[in-house]
């Protein structure tokens, strides 16, 4: 208990108070010899703090406003509410308790002035606080008054609350509080041991069937116990007295997890999905304003967090009568129990809710009906549970006779057609026979024609890249042929000047002797056919011979390096000789304007079949080639090719920024026959042999692609079979 130094400006404080007193008109409560308890409602005054942030030495100064009412009721408000009641003391007890049966409230404070020290005293009880901070532990909100007789003292409670501020505040003697506080203890036993009972007795119905409907209502129990009693502040006395943040939050948090368990277990009760297949669909509605409700009041949105989880509880309960109504209408007998139930429910709640409305006064009835509705709830739905177990009995054991009356008329029918049966199985084996026969010709057929298929692929292939080498290498063999003309009569009119100094060498030698003229001659010759620049040209000619042949090299090379390894034996290979073979045979049939960026690094031979991956390498970028082309644009385009090792396997990604794939056509991409060129222009086999390719290396292709965005294809090969690690170990 704290006290608060007023004591000087008490002089002035005690004036004010008497005046406002006085202009109020306020009586006294008078506590007469015999008195037992007596509501103070009648006997209040109240001031709402609208901002909440008025003191004590601020509030007494406030005009407060008379009480009409037993109970008051400020409903949701985020106002802080002040009470001032005066009380006289006739009776010989100087011990007289003030309590306020309403713990779902946050937070009283309670001052009372000392006369004999001109203080005032505070005591402050709230939810924030653990329950065993509290000087009596009883979950309402209990002051002791220390009043001797013959005196009058003033108090002043200041009430805060999220929650709806109803103030039932009563003064009684600590006899009859101590018959209330063990009536109240003995009623709230009584409940939670029935709710205890029926989810025990529900656990264990679930525990030997197995069926989930008893587990969903074994919570549904529980959180209507926890609910309930909550009203009470019972949990936060004997569930988590040292957890106060469950007793704060747990007024929006368990309402919202009751209607969810509720819902759930309507689903699971009544087979609302096989029964009513679209209410079980809109039901799923309900849920996330369930979950905005809590969010609401975990931000601090306590008023509107309140009144969205009673405004989806209503709706949930109508939806729940109507479905039950419905239901038991069209021949469900379980539902009658449930509807039973849980209009009794409804009803309880409905009582409840008007008196907090204050359409009904507010009694022990009224109070606590909620309670009486949700244990005759759970008894009759418990009930419902029991006659279902009854109803499946009956109905399995009419399907059992009618299952035998069926398996007899079978077996009669089943006599009957023996005699026939087994005259038509010797005709329907030979005709089973000859069938067979067809499809293993049809399968032998099926299977040429895919060879046939498979060759014709790569003959297809064979031909494009036919015609590519022959172009390529016809480039440098055309430049060779062009520069020969011009080397010859380069080299004819070098060797005319060669013969002419010859000549002059060959005269000199003689000793006969030189002339003039033909000196002269000589250096005319040598002057027009300007030696310096045949030099040159000859130079020019021979290197561009040189190159020709180069390029014919590398040409012969790469097709020597593609082709020479369609073997069928596993062997360790280089990939990047394997992609840059396949690369020099596309050249020719890739535009200038594509760019293609390698990213090789270092990476490891792999055990594989070189030339069928060669052929998955040309069948993937001839495919990214023509991406390029038939996005119809020259700029900035390319093929990109990087390698990475990764956990024993060795990544091979090729991108192109060509016109992507939908994902039609991805999902498609490795059907056999399946195209997307032009009759004619492809079998649409490629991918399919690809597909088989990888897939016989234990290897695997992932594609990622957006239309209009590019393709980008990831190979992922082991860098050692399995097969062969197996018979490398066998041997």
């Amino acid at each position: 208990m704290d006290k608060l130094n007023v004591a000087s400006c008490f002089p002035l404080c005690l004036f004010l108070i008497f005046f406002f007193n006085a202009v109020s008109n306020a009586k006294p409560l008078v506590l007469k010899q015999g008195f037992s308890a007596v509501s103070a409602g009648k006997h209040l005054q109240y001031y709402e703090d609208q901002a909440s942030q008025l003191a004590f030495d601020d509030v007494i100064l406030k005009t407060f406003s008379p009480s009409e009412k037993d109970v008051l009721n400020f409903g949701i408000t985020p106002a802080t509410v002040w009470l001032k009641l005066e009380v006289c003391n006739q009776t010989n007890s100087p011990s007289i308790f003030l309590r306020l049966n309403q713990p779902i409230l946050d937070e009283v404070v309670l001052y009372s002035h000392n006369p004999k020290s001109n203080r005032w005293t505070r005591e402050r009880v709230s939810e924030e606080q653990p329950f065993y901070l509290r000087r009596f532990l009883t979950p309402e909100y209990l002051f002791e008054l220390d009043l001797p007789k013959g005196e009058t003292l003033l108090y002043y409670i200041k009430i805060k609350a999220k929650e709806n501020i109803q103030i039932p505040l009563t003064l009684e003697d600590p006899h009859y509080l101590f018959k209330q506080t063990v009536e109240g203890n003995l009623a709230a036993g009584i409940y939670v041991g029935i709710m205890l009972v029926m989810l025990m007795y529900n656990f264990f119905i679930f525990w030997i069937f197995r069926d989930r409907s008893y587990l969903v209502y074994t919570a549904y129990i529980l959180l209507i116990l926890i609910t309930q009693t909550s009203l009470q502040g019972l949990p936060f006395q004997f569930l988590w007295p040292n957890m106060p943040i469950f007793a704060v939050y747990g007024s929006f948090v368990f309402p919202a997890l009751v209607g969810i368990a509720g819902l759930e277990f309507f689903k699971h009760f009544t087979h609302l999905h096989e029964k009513a297949p679209r209410a079980y669909r809109f039901s799923f509605l309900f849920y996330p304003s369930y979950i905005l409700s809590v969010l609401l009041g975990i931000f601090g949105a306590y008023k509107s967090s309140f009144q969205l989880v009673e405004i989806t509880a209503s709706a949930v309960s109508i939806f729940l009568l109507v479905q039950a109504y419905r239901l038991y209408r069209s021949g469900l007998q379980e539902a009658r129990f449930f509807l039973l139930g849980w209009t009794l429910f409804l009803v309880g709640i409905c009582i409840y809710v008007l008196k907090d409305f204050e359409v009904l006064p507010y009694t022990t009835f009224t109070r606590y009906t909620m309670h009486f509705g949700s244990a005759v709830e759970v008894i009759l739905l418990s009930f419902a549970l029991a006659d279902r177990i009854n109803i499946l009995k009956r109905e399995k054991d009419a399907s059992q006779a009618q299952a035998l009356s069926v398996m007899m008329e079978k077996e009669k029918l089943i006599r009957e057609q023996n005699v026939v049966l087994e005259g038509k199985v010797a005709e329907r084996t030979h005709q089973l026979s000859e069938a067979n026969q067809d499809l293993t010709h049809a399968l032998d057929s099926l299977k040429e024609a895919q060879l046939q298929l498979v060759e014709a692929e790569k003959m297809a292939s064979l031909g494009q890249l036919t015609a590519g080498i022959a172009h390529e290498i016809n480039n440098p063999i055309n430049f060779v042929s062009s520069s020969i003309g011009p080397l010859k009569q380069d080299i004819v009119e070098l060797m005319e000047v060669v013969d002419d100094f010859s000549k002059v060498i060959e005269d000199s030698t003689d000793g006969k002797p030189h002339s003039v003229d033909a000196i002269q001659r000589f250096s005319k010759k040598a002057k027009d056919l300007d030696i310096g620049y045949l030099k040159e040209e000859v130079s020019a000619l021979l290197s561009g011979i040189e190159d020709g042949a180069k390029r014919t090299a590398d040409i012969v090379a790469g097709l020597q390096t593609f082709s020479r390894r369609d073997e069928s034996d596993w062997k360790t290979s280089n990939i990047v000789d394997g992609l840059e073979s396949t690369l020099i045979l596309l050249r020719s049939s890739i535009p200038s304007f594509l760019t293609i960026e390698r990213d090789y690094g270092s990476v490891p031979p792999i055990e594989c079949l070189p030339g069928k991956l060669n052929q998955v390498f040309l069948n993937i970028l001839n495919n990214s080639v023509q991406a390029v082309l038939a996005t119809k644009t020259t700029s900035n385009h390319f093929i990109r090719i990087s390698l990475n090792v990764r956990d024993e396997e060795l990544d091979i990604r090729i991108s192109d920024s060509g016109i992507g794939m939908n994902p039609e056509v991805k999902a498609r991409i490795f059907e056999p026959f399946f195209t997307t060129k032009d009759v004619g222009e492809g079998t649409g086999l490629g991918m399919a042999i690809v597909f088989k390719i990888l897939e016989n290396h234990h290897g695997k292709i992932e594609i990622e692609t957006s239309p209009g965005l590019g393709t980008s294809m990831c190979i992922s090969l082991p860098i050692r079979q399995p097969q062969l690690q197996r018979d490398e170990k066998s041997d």
